[in-house]
């Protein structure tokens, strides 16, 4: 029998596997110029059919064990506003945590609650030993919601990629199973 994704549920979120019918919601949120320019593989423009490739991945890669993806979901009108998840790497037991909210939901906490539940998912569900997460340098908001997560800044990697032709320096940030569990 294969493993269902779980559903995640926080005060305010859900968080489900993609469908879809959510494509056109994906492609006009991460099709913001802006939300491309903050992270490293959305590309931009956000041509047709790049949203429906990509949900179309999630179910394979979660059945092999190697990501995790949710839609993040307001609970109050089931409006799809974001991405987050995990690339998974199972021999070291340890998954890098990804996000992208659309545009008119920045500001309101929603990353870190959703956040919150991911980590949780992958101590408790995942049995990881490690969770880190990357941020372009250049955008301070993102390493604002990695602290809230309890992670802690492990360094920079000066010019580390190469974004729109302009070589960016990427902060690390990691939570250990251990400081989630004494942090609780």
């Amino acid at each position: 029998m294969k493993a269902e994704q779980p559903m995640l549920n926080t005060a305010r979120l859900i968080l489900r596997p993609f469908k879809l019918d959510d494509a056109p919601s994906v492609q006009q949120l991460a099709g913001d110029r802006e939300i491309a320019s903050n992270t490293l593989r959305i590309p931009h423009p956000y041509t047709d059919g790049l949203a429906e490739e990509w949900i179309g991945i999630h179910a394979e890669q979660f059945a092999e064990g190697k990501a995790v993806n949710y839609a993040i979901v307001l609970k109050c009108n089931n409006y799809l506003i974001g991405s987050i998840g995990l690339t998974i790497d199972r021999e070291h037991e340890r998954a890098e945590l990804g996000y992208w909210l659309g545009k008119p939901f920045w500001g309101h906490g929603y990353c870190t609650e959703a956040g919150k539940a991911v980590i949780k998912y992958g101590f408790d569900g995942l049995n990881l030993n490690r969770i880190d997460a990357h941020y372009l340098s250049r955008n301070p908001a993102s390493g604002r919601v990695m602290e809230k997560l309890g992670m802690k800044y492990e360094g920079c990697f000066r010019e580390a990629v190469k974004k729109w032709d302009v070589y960016e320096d990427v902060t690390i940030c990691a939570i250990l199973k251990n400081e989630y569990y004494t942090d609780q």
